[in-house]
């Protein structure tokens, strides 16, 4: 699922009107008003929303919290359907020894009949008795048999009862949870159109946010769908200019995010990207603001290679990830643009098996081939994987808030949810200082 889905559809249930949502989410909206735009919201608008949201994800938590509790209730020994359906099991197996009693007690007074009715020296009086006790042991024995089906029944009746009430509970405390994963999804994406929107209003009080930018696009390759503890995998990253104008510096944004297989404990601390060029080949960290600047200008139709590694610690526990990469335009006469859709890569985690193997130190592969002069760059669809300059220089703060790093841990899309939500905050305060 596209990061710019999750988002919209979560944007959606935060505000309550089409028009915010999908004002405060050009960039991941799906489609576009028919007519006009909706005017854009204001910051006091989206603090509105925002503390709608974090209401309602407030009473989700504590809702899922009731739930939880009922299950408890339900599964316990002591909960009412448990104890009688307890006692009905009881009385069902006494219900059965009686009955085996009396089928028995017919047995005996079978054979004792029986055995009167071969002795000729029995008298006609004994062999009416063993007549009458075989008769009587009969009707016992009917009896207790019509008791223990009817025990039975109502034993298994009363087991069905209390395994429904366990099987109720269960369901909705799996709608709770549903329940607050969606108000988590909804709170983080309000939280991080709030946070845009005053980014936009400190950077560019007259207007001239950056746009969305299809033509400048990101594709990864040789990313894997399954990483293991312990081990390094390398991957590259394509940032291509596909419009028909000059872009004078382009930054690419890369992350990684990851839970562990319940959905509910980052792990993210066990994975490190880093990044390397042909020109730089040494392997490096991203920076603080997770921004490589390694591309400098693509001239239209341009395109240029980074490589990267990530780095699976061996301690790391069995979960899922995903990585979420990008690219931002800056022109010194003030525009700017960024790619409407990242590139996301999901992928699941495997723990290590046993004790892992020491980790390698992968080199970054060189090109045989020469640079091109200049930016170091060449024409897209050349088919040609080219060296990239690394530029000096640093990009500003973004100001974005430490919390948005532990956003939207309780499920794989809550994941990617927050990871989409950072990007979005994140990225927009980037290059402030291009």
């Amino acid at each position: 699922m596209k990061i710019r889905s999750i988002l919209a559809t979560a944007v959606a249930v935060a505000v309550t009107t089409p028009a915010v949502m999908l004002s405060v989410t050009p960039a991941f909206a799906d489609t576009k008003p028919a007519a006009q735009t909706p005017a854009k919201p204001t910051v006091k608008e989206l603090e509105k929303a925002a503390a709608e949201a974090e209401k309602a994800y407030d009473e989700a938590v504590a809702a899922e919290k009731t739930a939880y509790e009922a299950v408890e209730a339900a599964i316990s020994d002591t909960a009412p359907l448990t104890v009688a359906a307890k006692a009905a099991r009881k009385a069902a197996d006494e219900a059965a020894t009686a009955k085996a009693t009396a089928d028995q007690a017919v047995t005996v007074a079978q054979a004792a009949r029986d055995a009167l009715t071969e002795d000729k020296d029995a008298s006609d009086e004994d062999k009416a008795a063993a007549e009458t006790a075989l008769a009587d042991a009969k009707t016992a024995a009917a009896t207790a048999a019509t008791a223990a089906t009817r025990a039975e029944a109502e034993s298994k009746a009363a087991t069905k009862l209390a395994d429904d009430a366990k099987a109720e509970a269960y369901k909705a405390l799996s709608k709770a949870q549903d329940a607050t994963k969606e108000a988590l999804a909804a709170k983080t994406a309000a939280d991080a159109a709030l946070e845009r929107a005053k980014q936009e209003e400190e950077e560019n009080p007259g207007g001239g946010a950056c746009v969305d930018e299809p033509g400048l696009t990101t594709v990864v390759k040789g990313f894997p769908s399954t990483v293991t503890a312990g081990t390094v995998t390398t991957f590259s990253v394509r940032v291509a200019n596909g419009t028909e104008k000059d872009m004078e510096k382009v930054l690419t944004y890369a992350s990684v995010h990851a839970t562990d297989k319940s959905g509910a404990k980052d792990i993210a601390k066990y994975l490190k990207l880093k990044w390397s060029t042909t020109q730089s080949p040494t392997w490096q960290a991203l920076d603080g603001d997770l921004y490589i600047d390694a591309i400098g200008a693509l001239k239209p139709g341009e395109q240029a290679d980074i490589k990267l590694r990530l780095d699976v610690d061996a301690k790391t526990p069995a979960g899922q990830g995903l990585t979420f990469i990008a690219g931002d335009y800056f022109n010194k006469d003030g525009s700017c643009g960024l790619t409407p859709d990242a590139a996301v890569n999901e992928f699941d985690i495997e723990a290590a098996a046993g004790k892992p193997a020491p980790k390698p130190t992968p080199k970054p592969s060189t090109s045989t081939s020469a640079p091109a002069a200049g930016s170091g760059v060449t024409p897209q669809g050349s088919g040609s994987s080219v060296p990239v300059n690394t530029t000096s220089g640093t990009l500003a703060a973004t100001g974005s808030s430490d919390a948005t790093t532990q956003l939207a841990l309780a499920s794989g899309a809550a994941v990617a949810l927050g990871a989409g939500a950072m990007f979005l905050v994140r990225r927009r305060g980037a290059g402030a200082d291009a």
